[in-house]
């Protein structure tokens, strides 16, 4: 999940479900990737945060899809959880808002 001195842990709740959400790089990432534009819509092939996302009441993070399913399993995000596609399409039909999330 996280990369080195990106990682977290606690407890959160789910306060939002997208589907094919737009993004806006906070700025921690945008500081570490200036040339990201301020949007990138939801289901362009650029856009992080896949086919879904749930945003956890915690900082500025979310269990999402990506556009890279060759990332998942590697310490490569600010933080978030990163999920194939299908399984955040699942995770997002069994979940709802309140739902406790905790990251050991």
């Amino acid at each position: 999940v996280g990369r080195a001195g990106q990682t977290w842990k606690g407890n959160a709740v789910i306060t939002g479900k997208y589907i094919k959400p737009g993004w806006r790089p906070p700025e921690v990432i945008k500081r570490a990737q200036p040339n990201l534009p301020d949007l990138i819509p939801g289901g362009s092939p650029e856009n992080p945060m896949g086919a879904a996302a749930l945003t956890l009441s915690e900082g500025e993070y979310a269990i999402h899809g990506t556009n890279r399913p060759s990332s998942i399993g590697g310490f490569v995000s600010y933080g978030c959880i990163r999920m194939y596609n299908q399984d955040i399409l699942d995770l997002y039909d069994r979940v709802g808002y309140g739902t406790p999330v905790i990251v050991q």
